[in-house]
């Protein structure tokens, strides 16, 4: 359900949301986001429509937003969250 570059990249950000590793293998990493139900965001526009609907993000920018500590930059456009 995840691909290489988003598990790897929730594997290297996960101490921004946790004080301690919930994964530490790629196999730990994919099966735990899809026990949380994770989403990929494709753009950040798709993150702020996603955050908008889940939570109330009226008063952030979005800078603020895109660094929230659920939002984990992919690094090729597409953001992971992880409601932790």
């Amino acid at each position: 359900m995840f691909d290489e570059e988003v598990v790897e990249a929730f594997l290297r950000q996960q101490g921004k949301l946790f004080d301690e590793p919930v994964a530490e293998s790629p196999e730990a990493a994919e099966a735990f986001l899809e026990d949380v139900c994770a989403v990929v965001c494709e753009n950040e526009e798709d993150v702020f429509e996603y955050l908008d609907e889940e939570m109330d993000v009226s008063g952030y920018l979005k800078e603020e937003i895109l660094e929230l500590e659920e939002v984990f930059p992919v690094g090729d456009g597409r953001y992971l969250i992880v409601e932790g």
